[in-house]
């Protein structure tokens, strides 16, 4: 059975639990790595791909100066 794990995330450095629950829900996924970052940078690391992402959309279509 699951059980929670601590882990350090690889961003910040600070340890996050990564619960039993999660775990349960990671394997009827089929994922099979471990998360390496916390909930506060994953969400960071989202941000900063939807803006580049967002960026590099404007440039493909003729939209920035």
């Amino acid at each position: 059975m699951y059980q929670d794990k601590v882990l350090v995330c690889k961003d910040c450095g600070k340890e996050f639990v990564w619960t039993a629950g999660e775990q349960q829900f990671y394997a009827e996924k089929g994922f099979q790595n471990e998360p390496v970052r916390c909930k506060a940078c994953r969400e960071a690391k989202k941000r900063r791909s939807h803006q580049y992402n967002a960026r590099r959309d404007k440039k493909a279509f003729g939209m920035s100066k």
